[in-house]
C-alpha cells in the first residue's frame, strides 16, 4: 500500500502493520515521522488505516487458527486450496515451513512455496528442496511425527520458525500400562486459583472454550470428534482448584482412558498442564 494524502502537511501509510506518517513539505518533506503527529489523530485515513490494521490482525489470527486446527486434526487438505490462499501474505506466514506429509506417509519436510498449480516445495530431511504434487497435503500433529526428536534437532540447526506450534509443541504419550476402568488423570488436579474467573480466564487466554463448570480441548482424531474436559469450578465462588481431566466422545459418553487417542490424550494432558502451571505458587512450592 502506497502513501495516502492526510491533509496539506502529510502522508500516512500501514508500515510493517502500524500506521505511519511523513511529512510533505518544510525541511522534513519525504521523511517517515518517528511517531503520528497530533493533528492526525482523528483524520479519516488516519482511523481507516486503524480499522484497516484490526481486520489485518484478526485476519491473521484467523489464519494461525485455521492452520493450528488442521494440524491438530491431522487433517488432509487439498493442495489446490493452499494454491489459492498462499499469496496471502497472512496465510503464507501461518503455513510457512510447516511440516507436512503428500502421499508418502514416511517423508517429512518443512513447505516453502506453492506454486498457482498447487505444486509444493518443501525442504526434506537431506536440506535439499523438493517438489511435491500430491492432490492433498498433511500437516500432522507432533506425537504421530517419526523421530521428533530428529526433526526439531535438524529444524534448529536450519533457524526454522514456525508461526504455528508444530514440532515445538508440548506432546505426552499415553502410557501402556493404565487401569483398565480408569476414566480421569489428575497429574494436574488441585492447582489453586484465587477466583474462577481467573482460572476461566486462563483457559480462554490458551485458546480454549470455557463451557459451564469446564475448560474444553475438542479433537477430530480418527474420524470421531473428542472433548478433553478439566473442571475449573462453579461460577461466582471463591478460591478454585483444578480438577480432573477427563475425555468424551461427541455423543457425551465419557470415554475410558484406553478409548483416548494419541493427538487427543496430548491435547488433552497439555490443555491441563498449562492451566496447571498458572496456579498460585506457594512460598516454598516448586513450580
Amino acid at each position: 500500500m502506497g502513501w495516502l494524502a492526510a491533509g496539506d502537511e502529510y502522508e500516512v501509510a500501514l508500515i510493517e502493520g502500524k500506521v505511519a506518517a511523513r511529512a510533505t513539505s518544510g525541511r522534513a518533506a519525504g521523511r517517515q515521522l518517528t511517531k503520528l503527529p497530533r493533528a492526525l489523530k482523528d483524520h479519516p485515513e488516519v482511523e481507516r488505516l486503524g480499522r484497516l490494521t484490526e481486520w489485518l490482525d484478526r485476519h491473521a489470527a484467523a489464519c494461525v487458527a485455521q492452520v493450528d486446527s488442521w494440524m491438530v486434526s491431522s487433517l488432509p487438505v487439498p493442495t489446490g486450496l493452499l494454491a489459492r490462499v498462499w499469496p496471502d501474505e497472512a496465510w503464507r506466514t501461518a503455513l510457512h515451513d510447516m511440516a507436512v506429509v503428500g502421499d508418502d506417509p514416511g517423508e517429512v519436510g518443512f513447505l516453502r512455496d506453492v506454486t498457482d498449480s498447487g505444486e509444493l516445495r518443501v525442504l526434506d530431511l537431506d536440506g535439499e528442496t523438493v517438489r511435491l504434487s500430491p492432490r492433498t497435503v498433511t500437516l500432522p500433529h507432533p506425537v504421530l511425527l517419526p523421530d521428533l526428536d530428529d526433526l526439531r534437532e535438524f529444524a534448529a540447526e536450519l533457524g526454522i520458525v514456525q508461526h504455528v506450534e508444530q514440532i515445538h509443541r508440548a506432546i505426552w504419550r499415553r502410557p501402556d500400562a493404565l487401569a483398565p476402568e480408569a476414566r480421569e488423570v489428575r497429574d494436574f488436579a488441585g492447582g489453586v486459583f484465587r477466583s474462577r474467573f481467573a482460572l476461566a480466564a486462563r483457559a480462554a487466554s490458551l485458546g480454549h472454550r470455557v463451557r459451564g463448570s469446564y475448560a474444553i480441548s475438542h479433537v477430530r482424531e480418527g474420524g470421531r470428534t473428542v472433548e478433553a474436559t478439566v473442571w475449573i469450578g462453579v461460577p461466582y465462588e471463591g478460591e478454585v482448584e483444578t480438577g480432573d481431566l477427563t475425555w468424551q466422545g461427541q455423543d457425551g459418553r465419557p470415554l475410558l482412558l484406553r478409548e483416548v487417542g494419541p493427538v487427543a490424550w496430548s491435547e488433552g494432558m497439555r490443555m491441563a498442564a498449562a492451566l496447571h502451571a498458572g496456579r498460585v505458587i506457594e512460598k516454598g512450592e516448586d513450580a
